[in-house]
């Protein structure tokens, strides 16, 4: 492995957001890759999406059409580089919106033809996996990752920095995903995640919603039944205040996480713990957590919040560790866009 630092260049939308980033990554061996942020920059798109309650694929791939390249370049410019600067592209391959993705990697896919500038597709929950780790802070394996989303929820097992292994996932609805879906119940403004854990903040319920799954003997997850709670609820008692109800479904929803992510640590000899994903940025589940693992003498790794939703910069992160395990950069014609990738 080379031991002069080289650049990175990432560039993430799966979804909603256009993101670019520049990350300068010096190889150590096998431990995790020094990294430094040259620069991040994302176009949100939430304004756009807002009137229509939520991400419509082909409005968002063609903002993503009019916002790649005016990012990508801010990208460079606040990294003070041009293009012969770097020395690897990275782009999520998926899962995602195919009309999303399919911008992005058609994107990096003329860059590299026109640059030859070599290409690392990468999976977009390997970014999230690998988000909370900066090159400050050194994950301790084994490790339990619980990676919570608008459009998944798993936990996986990783032995070292290269050897992960899904442990459970959601059956139906991902814990983002019910958050946001509670929030139109509620008739809150989107996004509607953050809207549900705002208010939440002020309840004071004295019911509680169920724990669909939490005393199954597997590590998978389903929110859909929490959601249907709350509606059955809402019908019932269409009085009660709306932050009783948001406190009741999140403490119901992180219960589920946290117990199931520590039963796992337990049963695996997990060293530390790790959270990561869109649904990261939830100060109550960031919290509590970070409580249960003190308890339990485990080490806690949570992406700092500009890291948990949608971002460039773990795009690349997850590129510099691909890189460090020896992979090879994919030829820019067989990269194609793959909304069911899995990890």
């Amino acid at each position: 492995m080379r031991k002069k630092p080289i650049k990175i260049l990432g560039i993430e939308t799966s979804c909603d957001e256009t993101a670019a980033a520049v990350l300068e990554v010096e190889f150590k061996g096998k431990n995790f890759p020094a990294l430094k942020t040259l620069s991040a920059v994302i176009r949100s798109q939430i304004k756009l999406h807002a009137k229509m309650g939520g991400v419509v694929p082909e409005t968002a791939a063609r903002a993503h059409v009019k916002n790649i390249l005016p990012v990508t370049e801010k990208a460079l410019r606040d990294a003070k580089l041009n293009l012969k600067d770097i020395n690897y592209l990275a782009v999520t391959q998926g899962p995602g919106l195919i009309p999303s993705l399919i911008v992005g990697v058609e994107f990096i896919k003329a860059m590299s033809l026109a640059t030859g500038i070599p290409v690392i597709p990468v999976n977009h929950m390997l970014g999230h996996l690998y988000s909370p780790f900066t090159g400050e802070t050194i994950p301790k394996f084994p490790m339990v990752a619980l990676i919570v989303s608008g459009g998944h929820t798993m936990l996986v097992l990783m032995k070292n920095l290269h050897s992960y292994k899904v442990l459970g996932q959601t059956v139906d609805d991902a814990a983002g995903e019910a958050f946001d879906k509670v929030a139109k119940l509620l008739k809150l403004p989107y996004p509607g995640g953050p809207e549900v854990s705002k208010l939440a903040e002020q309840g004071q319920p004295d019911f509680e919603f169920p724990r669909p799954m939490i005393n199954s003997k597997d590590y998978n997850f389903s929110f859909s039944g929490l959601k249907t709670a709350v509606l059955y609820f809402l019908r019932d008692h269409p009085q009660t205040p709306k932050a009783d109800i948001c406190k009741a479904f999140e403490d119901a929803a992180v219960d589920v996480l946290i117990t199931k992510t520590l039963r796992a640590a337990k049963q695996y000899k997990a060293k530390s713990v790790s959270l990561s994903g869109g649904v990261s940025a939830n100060k109550k589940l960031r919290q509590d957590l970070q409580n249960i693992c003190k308890q339990n003498n485990l080490a806690c790794f949570i992406p700092e919040r500009h890291l948990s939703t949608d971002n460039a910069e773990m795009i690349a992160i997850a590129a510099a560790v691909q890189l460090s395990r020896g992979n090879k950069p994919i030829p820019a014609g067989k990269i194609k866009a793959n909304p069911n990738l899995s990890l």
